[in-house]
């Protein structure tokens, strides 16, 4: 049988148990032992007769095990699998994301990717039935994570990227909105968003004009995150075993800026936005309801939900006749 465990931090409870029961127990032997400094056994025997300690012990159980079932009860045990089907509605979004060498610049923590992979991860985080996929692209260009409504498997496989995703150095922009394109299931012209994160450099791909064309004839609206100090940049470390180098061109050092100019017109173009991140801390889950979300939604298909019947009831049924038992057992007595 298929069993499942919500919360297993709240088998701790158990410990609580132990203890109330252990305090008891010691309590009881304390008492006893006062009386027998003042008193024989028997008088002992006489004062605090077996019946009375039976009651007590009763007392204590009762309450342990009221604790007990109300720790189970927490721990949300499951079982009874129960399939239903959930029609799915939202839109189609697909994330581009540069992964070229600038985007390892430190301006932002703990660099540009970490901090845009943080940053597609806090969308989906306010996403609900928007299909995803994954664009990645410096010189060349991949699909990375086709369109999908799982949004678990998409974050293990956007963990995984980095500038080995692609073959070739660079960063053709443009190339990339191209691959995006073709990227999208929905064939019907609107419920379609692109949100790009990059730095904004590209060599001559075309990114605003490519841009204009998908927008024109499949009615993609598209957000440009843009990341990286505008002012002064960020120099571009390389991998070294012994010390720290940089990026060099013609014996200098490459200092890498966020460039706004082309994502600011991409998103003019196609009724999108830009949202210039720089090296910030920003609530993604906010940009997604401020913008993207007002994308017109789709109906997709009728997704099958398989959930396990919760059974906390009957723990806590359990724990509320312990403790309604001890009540009338004590005024009784």
């Amino acid at each position: 049988m298929d069993i499942q465990y919500g919360n297993l931090v709240a088998l701790n409870g158990l410990w609580l148990a132990i203890g109330c029961l252990a305090v008891m127990v010691a309590s009881a032997i304390w008492r006893r032992n006062r009386l027998r400094r003042f008193a024989t056994a028997n008088l002992v025997d006489r004062l605090v007769p077996h019946h009375r300690v039976l009651r007590t012990t009763s007392h204590m159980i009762l309450l342990t095990m009221a604790i007990v079932f109300l720790s189970v009860a927490l721990v949300d045990i499951r079982w009874g699998k129960v399939s239903r089907q959930v029609p799915q509605k939202g839109i189609e979004v697909m994330f581009v994301l540069d992964v070229s060498r600038s985007m390892l610049a430190e301006d932002a923590t703990p660099n540009r990717l970490e901090r845009a992979k943080q940053q597609i991860s806090d969308m989906l985080d306010a996403m609900t039935g928007d299909r995803v996929g994954l664009i990645v692209f410096a010189g060349d260009v991949r699909q990375e994570i086709p369109m999908t409504s799982h949004y678990d498997d998409f974050r293990r496989s956007l963990r995984n990227v980095s500038p080995d995703s692609v073959s070739r150095g660079g960063s053709r922009l443009g190339d990339a909105i191209r691959v995006a394109v073709e990227g999208f299931l929905t064939k019907v012209n609107d419920h379609k968003a692109m949100v790009i994160f990059t730095d904004g450099e590209d060599q001559e791909s075309e990114p605003v004009q490519v841009a204009t064309r998908a927008f024109e004839e499949h009615g993609i609206r598209i957000f440009t995150v843009g990341l990286g100090d505008i002012e002064q940049g960020a120099r571009i470390p390389l991998d070294s075993q012994r010390q720290r180098d940089y990026l060099q061109y013609e014996g200098q050092q490459v200092w890498s800026k966020l460039d706004g100019q082309i994502l600011r017109a991409i998103a003019a173009e196609t009724e999108g936005a830009f949202i210039p991140a720089g090296t910030k801390q920003v609530d993604m889950a906010s940009v997604y309801r401020g913008y993207v979300s007002n994308v017109p939604q789709q109906s997709f298909e009728t997704a099958t939900i398989n959930q396990y019947e919760a059974r906390f009831q009957w723990w806590v049924a359990l724990a509320l006749v312990c403790c309604v038992a001890e009540i009338v057992w004590r005024k009784s007595t």
